[in-house]
């Protein structure tokens, strides 16, 4: 059960079908309609919004997700949302590690959404499954792209880096505030000290991404019900630009449960939602784009020095593998070179 060791693909019958973002019933570029909620949020405030309505309407009594730690920020936490404050105070990504799933009370389960990372998803599905519990009777899940989990001394590094003394620390944000927002740290004395993201993220957090991630065959929520990732706008040569501006998010509907919950939650002024195309959705999320069609090469390059690998069922990744044959031979020759210099 645990997608540290073995993910199963998940159903896709009378499912559309992306190699990228895997099975789906609906695609959307949506933002929150509330521009205090759509500000807050990491790209547009999207699963703030939702999380607040579901909470609002009683389809949920609670919302599980994370925030910083009120004694230290630098640390994240998991906790229940039961309001629109509570919602907003957790409003931001979290570039550290956290787990949502253990606040799940078993007995509770379909009163209960949930926020969590793609493998917190595939891991509440696969146990679901193998508790043979009906998927009416577990918890919403709402998911995010994730592009790994970097290191908590990443983020203890960018506050010494910033000069920012662990006991003077009030606050802490990764992003948000503005799409995509900047790395933000508040003490005592009033002072702020910042990064852009393009540099707390590209130059420190993300390149201590852990093992198990850098093979993830899923960083797209496949398993969850709404999945949203940043809408980019992107330059000439098709990279994301990280300049501010209203927040813009992919919103994939996985599950038919999904796209009745965007539905209503669209027509009752919540969220707004156009219709998109998964291909231009691929093209402003290189990363997992690359990752998904590289995997099965970084998989043989690191069964080629002799490191374990996760078990992966059903997501079709030797006939992708077809698609992009150079890069692959690039990522096996270099996960090969990487594993063999490191003891995880």
């Amino acid at each position: 059960m645990c997608p540290g060791i073995r993910v199963i693909a998940p159903e896709s019958a009378n499912l559309r079908q992306d190699d990228v973002f895997g099975p789906y019933v609906s695609s959307w570029v949506a933002w929150a309609i509330d521009p205090e909620v759509r500000n807050a949020g990491s790209s547009a405030g999207v699963i703030t919004a939702l999380s607040n309505w579901l909470i609002d309407t009683k389809r949920s009594t609670t919302v599980i997700a994370s925030k910083g730690d009120e004694t230290d920020p630098r640390r994240t936490v998991p906790l229940n949302i039961t309001s629109r404050d509570a919602a907003l105070a957790a409003a931001g990504s979290r570039y550290a590690p956290v787990a949502n799933t253990p606040l799940l009370n078993m007995n509770l389960l379909a009163e209960t959404t949930i926020v969590g990372k793609p493998c917190e998803a595939s891991a509440i599905v696969q146990l679901s499954d193998a508790m043979k519990i009906s998927p009416t009777d577990r918890p919403i899940i709402l998911s995010f792209f994730c592009a790994g989990t970097p290191s908590q001394f990443a983020t203890d590094s960018l506050a010494e880096l910033l000069q920012a003394p662990p006991p003077e620390i009030t606050s802490l944000k990764y992003r948000g505030d503005g799409w995509p927002g900047t790395f933000r740290i508040g003490l005592r004395n009033g002072q702020t000290r910042t990064m852009s993201y393009d540099e707390s993220w590209g130059t420190y957090l993300g390149r201590t991404v852990q093992w198990r991630c850098k093979l993830c065959v899923d960083g797209t929520g496949g398993h969850s019900d709404i999945a949203v990732g940043d809408y980019w706008d992107v330059d000439s040569r098709g990279y994301p630009v990280f300049e501010n501006a209203e927040g813009r998010s992919v919103v994939i509907a996985r599950t038919k449960r999904g796209a009745e919950i965007l539905e209503l939650a669209a027509s009752e002024g919540i969220i707004s939602r156009s219709p998109l195309d998964l291909h231009a959705a691929a093209a402003v999320q290189p990363l997992q784009t690359d990752r998904k069609l590289t995997l099965a090469g970084r998989l043989f390059g690191r069964r080629l020095a002799g490191k374990r690998i996760p078990v992966y069922r059903g997501y079709s990744l030797i006939r992708i593998t077809f698609t992009a044959k150079r890069r692959i031979a690039r990522a096996a020759a270099g996960t090969f070179i990487r594993s063999r210099q490191t003891r995880d």
